[in-house]
């Protein structure tokens, strides 16, 4: 039982690994996905490493080294799409984890190394937002996103 539970997980974290790197058209080193589920409320972010360059969603194109051989899409829906997605899979879990009576996560935070092939994941089951007056799920994937740009 305990099998085909973790079995589901992985897949739907592999479908978000997926979509991300079918959002860069398989042109990054990293990707970096956030998802979080606290007081009923589904968010999700991704951003990557490309070209030692840690970069947002919509800032793809301000990584290419030479911008006349390649142009990544950026729009509006394709990044929309992409979130959905993310979100669907975070429903999922949600789904998953009831389903097996198992806790459900607050947050989730992949990191999928492209050159190695290589998945980790740091999961949350505290509140990590929504006990503070002014904090959102996106301030703690911004926070994310400037450490990992720090660090890069």
């Amino acid at each position: 039982m305990s099998e085909i539970f973790e079995d589901k997980f992985s897949e739907l974290q592999a479908d978000m690994v997926a979509i991300c790197l079918e959002y860069v058209e398989n042109r990054a080193e990293k990707i970096f996905i956030y998802g979080s589920f606290e007081e009923k409320v589904i968010s999700s972010d991704f951003f990557y490493c490309i070209n030692g360059v840690v970069v947002r969603k919509h800032k793809l194109n301000d990584a290419i080294n030479n911008p006349m051989d390649f142009q990544y899409d950026t729009s509006g829906e394709r990044q929309s799409g992409v979130l959905n997605i993310l979100n669907n899979n975070i429903k999922e879990m949600i789904k998953l984890c009831k389903e097996y009576n198992r806790e459900m996560l607050s947050e989730i935070k992949l990191v999928y190394n492209v050159v190695n092939n290589s998945l980790k994941a740091d999961y949350r089951y505290d509140k990590v937002y929504s006990n503070h007056p002014e904090k959102t799920a996106d301030d703690v994937s911004m926070k994310w996103f400037e450490e990992i740009q720090s660090t890069l």
